[in-house]
């Protein structure tokens, strides 16, 4: 079983997929990322995700990055795009090759359309399938157990996940490996992101614990509520989200912070957006979102 690992420098992340502008509920996993990092003295690093060409929006990654500098939310050092690192990624597929942990899959989704999880079937090839295959990760019968910075306790048994696809068939990365290596690479300590992604921690905790050849935990996860329409979906850009503006980007601050559970001053509307975050940083606390899952949209 992990255990935690001894405390390192803050290092937290913002990692968005460019498929289009950031919402409010994007924005929200960033201020509160951001604020984390800030009130611990740490780094904040943007990440941009683009290993998916088919799903990407041609400018969409530097209209990210001038949102965030609209709205304040500075980073620490260069941006990191994914694209410009496929060579980290074919080596730690062969790291885990080499450790027994991944082997290849040639089956089709019409053979997986009725499993809940990856059922194996073929996890005992004698050899390498004629293209196209996938690889996916071998997990073990061990159980993985952390602790939440806002959802408490948890404990997954491996098995019951499958085993996850690291590289697709078409020759694209896939997101478990990616955004295992890119932590481990860039020093990350703070997972600050969404409840939608929680189910992948115990892969990507099992993925660091082979990448990283420790048995400690190198991420401390905290995962927040979604920001869920009327209708009770999360916003999304497959939802048709509304894309921020970058007019009067301190009244959204100060009705994102709302959401978040912090009591902002009304007057902060009338701030720009680096004065407001400075004050928000002097009254920020993440307790009070603690153990929520969803935060309706009216609220804001």
């Amino acid at each position: 079983m992990l255990t935690p690992a001894e405390p390192r420098p803050y290092v937290g992340r913002f990692a968005p997929t460019p498929s289009g502008p950031l919402h409010l509920g994007s924005l929200a996993t960033a201020l509160a990322s951001w604020m984390e990092a800030r009130v611990h003295r740490g780094r904040w690093l943007v990440r941009i995700e683009d290993l998916d060409p088919p799903r990407e929006e041609p400018g969409a990654a530097d209209q990210i990055l001038r949102t965030l500098e609209a709205y304040g939310l500075t980073w620490d050092g260069s941006v990191r795009y994914q694209s410009q690192h496929h060579a980290d990624y074919q080596a730690a597929l062969n790291q885990l090759i080499q450790q027994g942990r991944a082997y290849p899959c040639r089956c089709s989704r019409k053979q997986l359309a009725a499993a809940a999880a990856y059922p194996g079937f073929c996890r005992h090839l004698k050899k390498v399938p004629k293209p196209p295959y996938a690889w996916r990760f071998r997990v073990t019968e061990a159980e993985v157990r952390w602790t939440d910075g806002l959802q408490g306790v948890k404990q997954v048994a491996l098995e019951s996940l499958g085993d996850p696809v690291i590289l697709r068939k078409d020759g694209y990365w896939a997101y478990q490996l990616a955004v295992v290596t890119d932590d481990l690479d860039q020093g990350v300590t703070h997972v600050v992101r969404g409840i939608d992604l929680m189910d992948s921690t115990p892969w990507q905790l099992d993925l660091a614990h082979c990448l990283a050849n420790q048995v400690s935990i190198p991420f401390q996860y905290t995962h927040l509520p979604v920001i869920v329409n009327s209708q009770g979906q999360k916003l999304s850009k497959q939802n048709k989200a509304t894309p921020l503006c970058h007019e009067r980007p301190s009244e959204v601050l100060y009705r994102v912070l709302r959401a978040l559970g912090q009591t902002p001053d009304p007057q902060w509307i009338e701030l720009h957006p680096e004065a407001l975050l400075t004050l928000a940083q002097q009254h920020w606390s993440i307790a009070p979102l603690r153990g929520e899952q969803t935060i309706d949209l009216a609220s804001l």
